[in-house]
């Protein structure tokens, strides 16, 4: 077998493996696959790259425009991915983990693409909150934006998901519009290597948008200032080291964790043998435990069950344990490979025997299992191994040791209080979940235990068809956790994004704000709409273009005939009496939905046009009553545009309602499809 020779991507050149090279064993084999490393990477040079030339090529280019690349970047991925299928297997993983790593990563990069396009503007500021009135007039307003950093994001990653964990930190980092380093573990960044090549290949990214070392990374992290960002996935003990370097200290670098997470499922107290409940807790917990061969982050650590059920509940996971067909991940059959290297094959054990001096091996002998289609000896394959901790509340290892690979501990409770006490001995993590059909005990564990936890997963029979497992974290949601999961998060959907930019305080007169948002703000100057903005494409509409209507007067016969025509006869529209007894009303007003089909009345243009549809209306509020007599008069103004397709766009249009008085009687925001 030829020994591949994994390049690091540097300063827009790649770079064989030179001085410091490590060697790279198969998990299956234990046969050396590949070289990585090289102690001579140019650090300086890189970030120089990185900052001088990938930097503002990303800047330049809009929050929509990013998040097409990213798109366009998943869709190549998504049709080479076989590559890296490939290579993946010698990491361990079968096809079954390929798909949460490999497919899972890309998949996370369309939903962040999707998210720039729908949540982000298409702009190069992003407004983070609304509008503050600082003045008594309206003239001094405040305004949060975040902008890109114009450093680097340092991404150091993990070995067990080698395009996940790259693909979930580097998504948001480019739609921030940051450049990112990569450094993977060097046990599986051959993988990554063909991920980076593959994107590097398709052209679309900047140049000195995205580098990678495969090896270490020398003394990057000493060159690093304000403008930088690290982002890391493994050990606490690193995470220490890393985080205690005092340069990054003294210069205020962002530092993001995901670390150690000793991660807890609770079977609750209604879920008995018998339920759908009971059978769903010994599925997730033993796919927890074999899935990657254990080495998730987010896998179940700690089974917190009922006192009184641990015996039925070790019986039922010995059971489906004993199915698990362990062996070379390439054969179809094989449920659960090997553990990235024989390294890591040694510290599960030591860690698993750390555990055993509080807790008994109820199943799985390391050293008595079968493997299909490998040789056990050379290969770093283990079984799954399930422990019992007769006495949790005295333990301390069971709630401070990791050991990552298919090691998970059974642990009984008394009661609910006591299960969400022994979740909380972990000091933080990433996830925990329960397993119930209560929404009560659902409750409970989430008031109780939510401070320690990033994620808390709730299933039972009615969600768990359509849910993705407690070891899934979704780009939508928050990933990380507090304690020793690191206290960080990443990915959240745009929050996710957030880590790469810095939020400031803008504060100014509306013109001011209007001009930095590329959003028009009340106050701010109107642009004489030159003809009526109905009648006007999207390309041709600008911020602030404003339409006056004539008023209209509100009569009585209005308001009855709106209420007959609909069958809102509220008593305020209806009875004089009783709507004067109220204290919102003088007497009889018109019906607030009556002054909406009014405004649109006074300023649809009826002719077709490049309007293509009303797509909704936000942040409806009604200010003040309108009664018989008074005559509503309507301001409509562009307020932000946001391309959709090639064809069409957003235009949101501020809409004010104000009465003979020039009194404001009603405000909103109209969404509309308009043809470019």
């Amino acid at each position: 077998m030829s020994v591949q020779q994994i390049h690091s991507f540097a300063a827009g050149q790649w770079l064989a493996p030179g001085a410091g090279a490590r060697q790279i064993a198969s998990a299956i084999t234990g046969e050396v696959i590949a070289t990585a490393g090289n102690d001579a990477l140019d650090v300086q040079a890189m970030l120089g790259f990185a900052r001088d030339t990938g930097g503002p090529a990303l800047r330049q280019m809009t929050f929509h425009q990013r998040a097409k690349m990213l798109k366009a970047l998943a869709t190549h991925l998504h049709q080479n991915r076989q590559a890296m299928y490939d290579l993946s297997f010698d990491t361990g993983a079968t096809q079954a983990d390929n798909l949460i790593d490999i497919d899972g990563g890309i998949g996370t990069m369309f939903v962040i693409a999707s998210k720039g396009r729908r949540e982000m503007p298409d702009g190069h500021v992003y407004l983070d909150g609304g509008v503050e009135q600082l003045g008594r007039t309206g003239q001094f307003l405040g305004q949060h934006i975040c902008t890109p950093l114009q450093g680097v994001a340092v991404h150091i990653n993990a070995f067990n998901f080698p395009v996940w964990g790259m693909l979930e930190k580097l998504a948001p980092t480019l739609l921030a519009g940051v450049p990112a380093i990569v450094k993977p573990a060097t046990a599986s960044c051959y993988v990554t290597e063909a991920c980076v090549r593959l994107m590097l290949e398709s052209g679309l990214l900047p140049e000195g948008a995205l580098q990678l070392v495969t090896g270490g990374l020398g003394d990057m992290l000493d060159h690093l200032g304000c403008q930088d960002v690290v982002s890391f996935t493994g050990s606490a003990d690193t995470a220490l080291k890393l985080r205690s370097n005092r340069l990054l200290m003294e210069r205020s670098v962002r530092f993001v964790a995901e670390q150690d997470s000793l991660n807890a499922s609770i079977l609750g107290p209604d879920s008995v043998p018998g339920t759908p409940e009971f059978d769903l807790f010994v599925k997730e917990v033993c796919r927890e435990m074999t899935a990657k061969a254990g080495q998730k982050c987010t896998a179940i650590r700690r089974v917190i069950a009922p006192a009184e059920r641990t015996g039925d509940l070790i019986e039922a996971l010995s059971a489906r344990l004993g199915k698990t067909v362990i062996g070379d991940p390439r054969n179809e059959a094989t449920r659960m490979g090997a553990l990235v290297s024989d390294a890591q094959r040694r510290d599960v054990l030591e860690k698993a025997a750390i555990l055993g001096q509080e807790a008994t091996r109820v199943f799985g002998d390391p050293d008595a299992f079968e493997v299909q289609g490998a040789d056990a000896e050379k290969g770093a394959f283990l079984p799954p191994m399930l422990f019992h901790c007769a006495d949790p509340d005295s333990a301390l290892r069971v709630h401070d040791t990791e050991a990552f690979g298919p090691v998970s501990t059974v642990l009984g409770y008394r009661d609910l209080d006591h299960a969400v006490a022994l979740a909380n001995r972990g000091e933080g993590s990433l996830v925990a979940s329960v397993i119930t059909h209560d929404p009560e005990v659902a409750r409970h564990v989430a008031i109780g235990s939510g401070a320690y936890h990033g994620r808390i997963y709730i299933n039972d029979r009615v969600s768990m068809k359509e849910s993705t497992g407690h070891g899934s974290p979704l780009p939508h949601m928050v990933h990380g956790g507090p304690g020793r999961a690191g206290g960080g998060e990443e990915l959240g959907g745009v929050r996710g994004v957030m880590h790469y930019m810095q939020r400031t305080a803008i504060q100014g007169s509306p013109d001011m704000l209007s001009a930095i948002g590329n959003r028009w703000v009340p106050g701010a100057t109107e642009i004489p709409a030159p003809a009526h903005p109905f009648t006007r494409r999207f390309g041709e509409l600008q911020i602030g273009e404003t339409l006056h209507t004539e008023p209209r007067e509100v009569t009585l016969e209005d308001i009855e005939h709106f209420a007959e025509f609909t069958g809102d006869t509220f008593y305020a529209h209806m009875d004089e009496e009783a709507a004067a007894r109220n204290p919102f009303f003088p007497g009889r007003v018109a019906h607030g939905y009556l002054l909406l089909s009014f405004a649109a009345g006074q300023f649809v243009m009826p002719d077709e046009g490049p309007v293509l549809a009303n797509t909704g209306l936000d942040g409806l509020r009604f200010m003040q009553p309108v009664v018989p007599g008074d005559r509503v008069k309507v301001r409509l103004t562009v307020k932000a545009k946001t391309g959709r397709t090639e064809e069409y766009g957003e235009v949101r249009w501020h809409v004010t309602l104000t009465n003979q008085d020039d009194a404001q009687v009603a405000e909103y925001e109209l969404l509309t499809m308009n043809a470019y």
